[in-house]
Order: structure tokens, then sequence, then C-alpha cells
């Protein structure tokens, strides 16, 4: 049976989602990226696309640690 990953983190700029993915691999933390979409905007909404980063359920400390770590916002 395949276990279900975790969002820990949704890039909004290639910038960030490059530099999350370069701290990743660094690290030797496997992940899945995938892109999808996201509201953002506060007067006016908008749907935008986001880079999606998965970890293992039991990696998912380790990545919050290195988001946060990189002045990062990790997802709970």
């Amino acid at each position: 049976m395949e276990e279900e990953w975790v969002l820990v983190h949704i890039a909004k700029r290639l910038k960030e989602a490059l530099a999350i993915e370069d701290l990743f691999k660094k690290s030797g933390l496997e992940y899945v990226v995938e892109p999808d979409t996201y509201v953002g905007g506060i007067i006016f909404r908008t749907e935008r696309t986001g880079a999606f980063f998965y970890v293992a359920p039991e990696n998912q400390i380790t990545a919050r640690a290195l988001l946060t770590s990189a002045h990062y916002t990790a997802l709970s």
C-alpha cells in the first residue's frame, strides 16, 4: 500500500521553487514537486499556479526544519 505524502510548502515564484529544490537535494531529502493552483491576493483574489512540495510522512519534520532554517514558511 502506498503512503500519502505530506504537503510542506507552496512556492509562489520560480526562483523560490528552484531554491527549495536545491535545499532538499543538497540535504538528500526525497520529495515530490507538482504544479497546482492556489487562490492569492487580498483585494483582488485570483487563482495562481505554484509549486507544491510534498515529502513522505516520516520526513516532514526534517523538511519543515530545513525550510524554517532557510527562512521559508513551512506548512503544518
